[in-house]
């Protein structure tokens, strides 16, 4: 099995940059170029930048020009293009920084995109407030005691239990379109999840209560 990969999409840029040590491969689109060109991160690490590139000019495009991997397709976004390539190249666990922030279509977009890999891409978003990804149907999350916790039904889930929760759930039902789990918060260390039907997205706090 490959190791991890870190992928940069056109959302909001990180404040703080991932270590580049812990991926084996490290991919952005043509969008997030621009952002990690302007934070200062090593151009040099980036295995392939893919895109339609309507928008690059100047030194930079030129010097790593070799790394650009031309994707027009129009039916597909630029990140989901992306996790085509990943796939292609034998990967399967992929942590994903500017999934959201900017305009909020492109943020359900993107989770759209990660629902249609879930069963075969684990892909993890990280932004300033969250970590946040698709679960299976028995999980477990552990050192999250006091972080805020919040289950979002994709577009439904059927008898879901929770423990270490400060709100748990017994063999209840979320739905999109009435009841979802946001904010929620662990009141234990580890928490469970374990639902029967559905799909499931969990985002996970960066603070503590």
């Amino acid at each position: 099995m490959k190791g991890k990969v870190l992928l940069f999409i056109n959302g909001e840029a990180p404040e703080i940059l991932p270590n580049a040590v812990d991926y084996e491969l490290i991919a952005c689109t043509d969008g997030a170029f621009h952002y990690l060109k302007r934070l200062g991160f090593p151009l040099d690490k980036l295995d392939f930048i893919s895109g339609d590139f309507d928008s690059h000019s100047g030194s930079d495009e030129n010097i790593y020009h070799e790394k650009f991997i031309h994707t027009p397709d129009q039916d597909k976004t630029d990140f989901h293009k992306a996790l085509d390539l990943i796939e292609e190249k034998g990967f399967n666990t992929v942590d994903v920084f500017g999934g959201s922030g900017g305009e909020q279509d492109h943020f359900l977009g993107n989770l759209t995109v990660a629902y249609t890999f879930k069963d075969h891409l684990d892909i993890k978003f990280y932004d300033e407030f969250s970590e946040y990804y698709f679960i299976p149907k028995n999980f477990k999350l552990g050192k999250v005691k006091n972080k805020m916790i919040s289950l979002y039904p994709f577009p439904t889930v059927e008898n879901i239990t929770t423990k270490g929760l400060n709100w748990p759930l017994t063999n209840g039902s979320l739905s999109i379109t009435s009841r979802i789990g946001t904010r929620n918060f662990a009141v234990e260390d580890e928490v469970s999840i374990e639902y029967e039907k559905g799909d499931l997205l969990v985002f996970i706090g960066k603070k503590y209560l």
